[in-house]
Parts: structure tokens; sequence; C-alpha cells
């Protein structure tokens, strides 16, 4: 009874996409180029809103925590996976699974809230512009971050708590490229009625419903560009918006199709290749959404290059250092598996 709540491995083994050596080197490419782009364009959306004063407002505000958490989302399990590609070694200790629980679904779901703060920016300044400056002042905007900030932190923390207190009897394998909390729990030996409860509320109000109310805004948004005059006007709005809901209907709709849909049939495998969507892909893909489609951040980006040599060394060093403590952690964890 003593060890009942407590895990009997002392590590776990994640699999990964393959065991085959040559589409390991392959797959280890391919994972380091999507990490190098999204870590280097959300840092440099992050830069160039900070440097120019012009996009100070709640639209960029929002935006630059967004790419901060991109940031963190694909740091959380990438690492450890390019780490094990080039080791050999794929175990992952039970502290540190627990460890990228947290983390992963702490930046899931701050991931989401911004979207949501967003979605509802938008819907301010398109269908009720006048009430814009008076909604979403700098005190509202602030508060909205810290509530993102802090209930997706006791989100996570509820989860990781209840995953820690199930037993593990001996089943170490784990058909992913991380600590996924759906697959750790099958492995456990104990009842996961209450996480999988945990699961199911917790993750229906930060996922389905704000993926809900994101609908909702964009649809008043199209109804309400659909009264613009302007055929080109019309066309701004309808491409910008169109590619916004196109990243968020991929990153929610794989998220919905893997924690929330169990009674569809789907493997593994396909399992992990919907994670890549959401924690891969999807973090690569909204810079150039954000900014490639954007006058105001193509300006900043423009003026950020141009600027003098002393702050392309100062934005070099910041993305060495930043590469150089990803791997350096990886390290450590590395040879701490190795003990």
């Amino acid at each position: 009874m003593e060890g009942e709540n407590q895990s009997r491995v002392s590590e776990f083994i994640l699999l990964g996409f393959s065991e085959q050596p040559e589409q390991e080197r392959i797959l280890f490419l391919v994972f380091l180029i999507m990490y190098l782009i999204s870590g280097l364009g959300n840092l440099l959306i992050i830069l160039a809103i900070r440097t120019d004063s012009r996009l100070h407002t709640p639209m960029y505000f929002f935006l630059t925590n967004l790419s901060l958490v991109d940031i963190c989302f694909t740091s959380t399990t990438i690492p450890k996976m390019l780490v094990s590609y080039l080791s050999g070694n794929k175990a992952i200790l039970y502290i540190s699974c627990l460890a990228q629980v947290f983390f992963f679904t702490w930046s899931a779901i701050v991931d989401s809230m911004f979207l949501v703060s967003m979605a509802y920016d938008r819907y301010m300044a398109i269908c009720t512009p006048l009430h814009y400056n008076m909604v979403l002042t700098p005190k509202v905007c602030v508060l909205l971050v810290v509530v993102c900030w802090f209930g997706a932190s006791a989100n996570a923390l509820t989860h990781t708590i209840l995953l820690s207190q199930l037993s593990f009897c001996g089943h170490t394998e784990i058909h992913h490229f991380f600590c996924d909390i759906n697959v750790v729990i099958r492995l456990a030996c104990s009842d996961t009625f209450i996480n999988a409860l945990v699961i199911y509320t917790m993750g229906g109000l930060t996922t389905v419903i704000p993926f809900i109310g994101i609908l909702i805004s964009y649809i008043h948004i199209f109804v309400a560009v659909l009264r613009i005059p302007s055929a080109q006007g019309k066309w701004k709005v309808f491409s910008t918006c169109g590619s916004h809901i196109t990243v968020v209907c991929l990153f929610y709709g794989t998220i919905i199709r893997v924690y929330f849909n169990p009674m569809s049939p789907h493997t593994a495998q396909q399992d992990t290749a919907s994670a890549v969507m959401y924690t891969v892909v999807t973090p690569m893909l909204n810079p150039f959404i954000y900014s490639l489609r954007n006058n105001d951040m193509k300006g900043a980006l423009r003026m950020l290059f141009t600027r003098k040599s002393d702050l392309s060394l100062r934005v070099g060093n910041i993305l060495l250092g930043f590469l150089t403590l990803q791997f350096h952690c990886c390290d450590k964890r590395f040879s701490k598996n190795l003990h």
C-alpha cells in the first residue's frame, strides 16, 4: 500500500517516429530546420515589435506574447527529440517527463488563450471600431495576459499533480516523441478516471469553448467585411483573416481530434503526426501569417534589418545564446539519463 501511489519506474522510453537510423537522420534535419525557423521567426517578431513604437498597440502586444509562448512551445519538445536522435538514447527520466507534461500543457493553454485574445482584438477593431480604444486599454490588455499566464499555470499544475499520483508498473515505452499526457496515462496501472475527467473538463474550457468563440468572432468579422464597398478592401481583410483562421483551425482541429474524439479510430502514429501539427507546424507558421501579410510588420522588420551593425550583432548574440541554452539543457538531461 505504501508504494501504491508512487511510480515504480524511474524513466520512460520515447519511441518517437522511427527506429531506423537512416530515417532518424532525415527526421533530425527536418525538425532541426523547423525548430530554427520557428525560433528565429518568432524572435524576430518580438524584436521588431519592441523596437518599433508604432506597433505598441493591443494587437501587437498580444502577438508578442503569442510569439514568446510559441518559442516555449517548440522548446518543450523538439530539443529533447533532437538530442535523442543524435545520441541514440531515447530515455527520459520520470521527473523530466512530468516537467515536460507541465510545460507542454501550459504552453498549449496559453497559446489557446492568446489566440482567443487576438481574435477578440480583431473583432473589436473591425466590428466596433468606435469602442476599441475604450475597451482594450493598456490596463485591460495587461490583465488579460496575466490571467492567461497564471490560469494556464494552475491548469497545467493540476494535470501534472494528478499524473504524479498514478502508479506505473513497468510499461515504459511511450509511442510518441514527447511525454504527452494522454499517452502517459495509458501506461498507468492505477485508476485514471479522475485524470481523464479533468482532461475533458479543463480541456473543454481551454480548447473547445475558445475555438467556438474564435469561429463566432470571425463570422462577425466576415459579415462586417461584406459591407465594405471597396472590393480591394474586402480582399485585403479576407486574405489576412483567412490565413489566420486556417492556422487556428489547424491548431484546434488537431488537438480536438487527439484529445476529445475517443470514438474515432486513430493509431499512435496518427496521433503523433497530429501532434506535430500543433506543436511544431503551427508555431512555425504563425510568424509568416502575422508578418508577411501585414504591411506594418514588414516595415518594422525592414527597419530592424537596416539598423546599425551593433543591433545585428546583438540579435545574433541573442539567437546564439537562445540556441546554446536549449541544447545545454538537453545535454544536461541526457547526461542524467546516462547516469
